[in-house]
């Protein structure tokens, strides 16, 4: 079982009503003070010290008040280099309001060269936002920032059924850089997948469309890790990461395994010789 659902399964019911009832939230209060993130922080750091990350660190985007609450973009980024004696291992991602907070674990290695995410996700309610960073020696650093947004949870899905059922599972890749040198690169994966979060009312059935979503991410570069993560039905539909790596001076193969709530698995490879676009 994955890190994340091992996460969930051990924390107490009393979270997820926690979670549900943190509409009532507002820029002003206390991000120590919210209940669901007292819980959440003992399951996932139990008594480990957690600093008040350095903008040198660590910066945390998201809008003040999304445009729309089931597409949220965030993006995390740690704006230190990452090498073999320190880098960053983890990246967390909690959304408080939502009815599973802990939305994503990010894992990197000295090889993802920067430890930065770009994605799209949901939000239920107003919310602070938590971008928690690991460090290779151990300690603990936070931003957060508080995003007005209400129903993204429960938001019908955008694209027909049948159509999503047809592309279940393509990705594709994009990569920007030059792949000759030894910096890090960015690079774009996008996966067809609705990402039901098992929330949302189908208005033809009038019945729940059942939670089917990606749960785990696993990104290699010539055979090394670079990017895994695990995640939730917090990410918006149609998955969408960007994230860096380190080419190592000359080609090799980019290759993505995903695996969704329903353990279905998808692989998608792409041979970078060159600068794709």
């Amino acid at each position: 079982m994955d890190t994340l659902r091992r996460l969930l399964l051990a924390l107490p019911a009393a979270l997820l009503a926690a979670a549900a009832s943190a509409a009532t939230l507002q820029p002003d209060d206390d991000p120590a003070a919210s209940p669901v993130w007292q819980k959440v922080r003992a399951s996932l750091f139990e008594n480990r010290p957690i600093q008040p990350a350095a903008p040198e660190l660590l910066k945390l985007e998201a809008p003040a008040r999304a445009v729309d609450a089931a597409v949220v973009p965030i993006a995390i980024r740690t704006r230190v280099p990452s090498g073999a004696n320190w880098y960053v291992s983890k990246l967390y991602l909690i959304i408080d309001a939502n009815p599973s907070p802990i939305s994503g674990i990010f894992s990197f290695t000295p090889d993802s060269g920067r430890a930065d995410i770009e994605t799209r996700v949901r939000v239920d309610a107003y919310s602070h936002v938590r971008a928690i960073v690991e460090t290779s020696d151990g300690k603990l650093h936070m931003v957060t920032r508080f995003v007005k947004a209400s129903g993204g949870c429960s938001a019908p899905a955008g694209a027909d059924a049948a159509a999503a059922q047809a592309s279940l599972g393509q990705m594709r890749f994009r990569v920007e850089g030059d792949l000759k040198g030894k910096e890090p690169v960015l690079a774009q994966l996008a996966i067809e997948h609705p990402n039901h979060s098992g929330l949302a009312m189908d208005q033809a059935t009038r019945q729940y469309t059942p939670a089917h979503y990606v749960r785990k991410i696993d990104v290699s570069y010539a055979g090394r890790p670079v990017l895994s993560a695990d995640v939730d039905f917090s990410m918006s539909e149609n998955p969408n990461f960007r994230f860096y790596f380190v080419p190592q001076g000359g080609g090799g193969e980019l290759r993505a395994t995903v695996v969704d709530s329903k353990d279905l698995r998808f692989v998608a490879a792409q041979a970078l010789r060159d600068n794709p676009r």
